[in-house]
């Protein structure tokens, strides 16, 4: 007998106390999906996982300029993030810039943000 929820085929990367985050983990536990948290600030983010998103989605959506993170960065440092190089090493140095939830599945499938439809959408599709 197997239980396929003891294995989970999804990560979600992100920051504990971020409102959606929790949005997010609430809405994973109501639909049952087995899933691991990856805490950037807990668990880190070395260049090889952070090169595997930008290989996946662009450096681009994955910097988050609404948030406080990139608010606080100068005229000038924000104006220095124009390419994959400089934006994986600010990635890297303050990962509260990243776009979050990032939802990965075993295969490879990405979801950037969370809306709950999108979710139900991407879990539709993922079965």
């Amino acid at each position: 007998m197997s239980d396929k929820s003891s294995q989970p085929v999804f990560t979600l990367y992100g920051i504990k106390n971020c409102d959606t985050i929790k949005k997010a983990r609430r809405w994973l536990e109501e639909q049952e999906v087995a899933y691991l948290f990856h805490d950037y600030r807990v668990d880190g983010l070395d260049a090889v996982l952070l090169q595997s998103f930008i290989d996946k989605l662009g450096w681009e959506p994955l910097i988050n300029t609404r948030g406080t993170t990139w608010r606080k960065l100068s005229d000038q440092q924000r104006a220095t993030i124009n390419n994959a190089e400089s934006a994986k090493t600010l990635m890297l140095e303050q990962p509260a810039i990243i776009k979050r939830p990032l939802l990965i599945s075993a295969k490879g499938n990405c979801l950037l943000g969370y809306k709950a439809d999108e979710y139900q959408q991407f879990f539709a599709e993922a079965h």
